[in-house]
């Protein structure tokens, strides 16, 4: 599994901080688990559809606590007043595993 991630530099816009990223690079078949505040979950609702790809922009990461911990991915992404989701594909063939 590899990590790769894009820092964004200091803006001096609100709620950008350095923990903040543009992007982060999944190996295949990696998953990672995320966090949305309760308070955003309405928002990003319509986004996120079972069996969708998405891209997601502008988010914080940090380590995943062993005790809430759902994937081996050692990360997690937090989603933020700024964070965009886009869908990558659509009408894309069903992998069966």
């Amino acid at each position: 599994m590899s990590l790769s991630a894009s820092p964004v530099p200091q803006t001096g816009i609100p709620g950008v901080r350095h923990s903040t990223f543009e992007s982060l690079r999944l190996a295949r078949n990696s998953v990672i688990h995320g966090f949305i505040p309760v308070g955003r979950a309405n928002h990003y609702m319509p986004s996120l559809k079972t069996d969708s790809i998405v891209k997601v922009d502008r988010f914080e990461f940090a380590r995943c606590s062993s005790m809430y911990k759902i994937t081996d991915h050692p990360f997690l992404i937090c989603f933020i007043s700024s964070t965009i989701i886009d869908e990558v594909i659509t009408g894309a063939p069903e992998i069966n595993l």
